[in-house]
């Protein structure tokens, strides 16, 4: 498998020939050799490297979710670097005091994630090089999006890298999005949420039929990626796509597990195991991994845990739960599997377990799944409401996928 960045470099970079280059980075922008793309387009002499632009968590990927980034003139490459998470609002004094309920407010605006004008004036073309983990509310493909009608109104073309969906681009599940009322910078249009697309295919179809103007877009698509790979499959480098999703497996559990940020539980922030482990300081993780278990959820076994966040919710609470482990990644169902999950903590802790409202059908684009789930209705039932949505996505993206089976 070759990366886009590589395809790039091999035939194609004729198309930046001369012009002034604008770069939507992270660190995972390498190569397949680990190689910066940043430092590649800085030694290519055919072109100018002009700006850099980050996304959530910053073109260096140190900063924390929900942080704020500004605007800085890095000093090593001598090149301005705009923040498209936060730059053109500051924060409050207090939001480090309570990171959570700020990244709860903060993360479903639009104000400040937009790309200004005075941004792009300095550049010709923009490309966008970021690694997606294959869920709707990954922040990425939103910037991506932003970026693009920033630069159709700009008149200056978009070219997209593209890399593998890491959790395969074959399977999809979750509710689709209800556009415009859920619409949010952790959901902007109608897609389901584990999707089953690369970000050059989302580009694709933003452009075709949900962006106000239309961009030049190009991109650079892989060469000989298939659907139905994993990341691990595919022999490409992996670099942690942002802090707290440092492995595939965590990216395999988080199309469920990040609903727990709309609730009172710990989704594991602040340990070495994010989204791996979650639980609250008044769950015993032996009786909830007994009941999880009693449950046989495909392609997943559940283990008592135990763990004391260093930071994010019940920091320096100890707090019981479990760590869930994916026995059969083709069989497991992460949205449903966490469904079940807040099930059963209900069913054990009662009104212990909070829900908050807005984030939660934020996150999963409709206020009908947490209705439902007040209701009683089993997680089961739920989920099966999910599938002629999904059959109605699938034909809606079948003109902009890329790759085959």
């Amino acid at each position: 498998m070759k990366l886009g960045v590589d395809v790039l470099f091999e035939r194609e970079l004729d198309r930046l020939h001369g012009k002034r280059v604008g770069l939507i980075t992270n660190p995972t922008g390498v190569d397949g050799r680990f190689r910066s793309i940043i430092e590649r387009f800085r030694a290519e002499p055919r072109f100018t490297l002009a700006a850099l632009y980050g996304p959530e968590h910053g073109v260096r990927g140190n900063a924390q979710a929900g942080e704020y980034v500004a605007f800085y003139q890095d000093e090593h490459l001598g090149l301005p670097v705009f923040s498209l998470y936060g730059q053109s609002q500051k924060p409050p004094a207090d939001m480090l005091t309570n990171i959570d309920a700020y990244m709860r407010e903060y993360d479903t605006q639009h104000v400040g994630k937009t790309v200004d004008r005075g941004m792009i004036q300095a550049v010709d073309v923009m490309v966008f090089d970021l690694q997606d983990v294959g869920t709707r509310v990954y922040t990425y493909v939103a910037t991506m999006a932003y970026a693009m009608q920033a630069a159709a109104e700009a008149g200056i073309p978009f070219i997209v890298l593209d890399r593998p969906n890491p959790i395969t681009g074959s399977a999809m599940e979750g509710p689709i999005l209800e556009y415009p009322a859920h619409s949010s910078f952790i959901g902007l249009y109608p897609v389901p949420l584990r999707h089953g697309m690369t970000a050059g295919e989302l580009a694709q179809l933003f452009n075709a039929k949900f962006l106000p103007r239309p961009a030049d877009l190009t991109v650079i698509p892989l060469d000989g990626w298939r659907r139905s790979q994993w990341y691990d499959d595919t022999g490409g480098p992996w670099v942690l796509p942002s802090p707290n999703l440092p492995t595939l497996d965590t990216a395999i559990v988080y199309p469920g597990q990040v609903l727990l940020e709309g609730t009172n539980l710990s989704e594991g922030r602040g340990t070495t195991r994010p989204f791996e482990v979650f639980g609250a300081p008044w769950i015993d993780g032996y009786v909830l991994a007994r009941d999880l278990n009693a449950l046989a959820l495909p392609g997943a076994a559940f283990r008592e845990a135990w763990f004391t966040p260093t930071f994010s919710k019940f920091a320096g609470e100890r707090c019981g739960g479990c760590q869930v482990h994916v026995t059969d990644r083709r069989a497991f169902a992460p949205i449903a599997t966490t469904l079940a999950i807040l099930e059963r903590v209900q069913a054990r802790y009662g009104t212990k377990l909070e829900l908050h409202a807005d984030y939660f059908d934020k996150v999963m684009g409709t206020s009908r799944v947490r209705e439902a789930f007040e209701r009683g209705d089993p997680f089961t039932t739920i989920a099966a409401a999910w599938g002629p949505g999904i059959a109605q996505f699938a034909q809606l993206r079948e003109p902009y996928l890329l790759y085959g089976d």
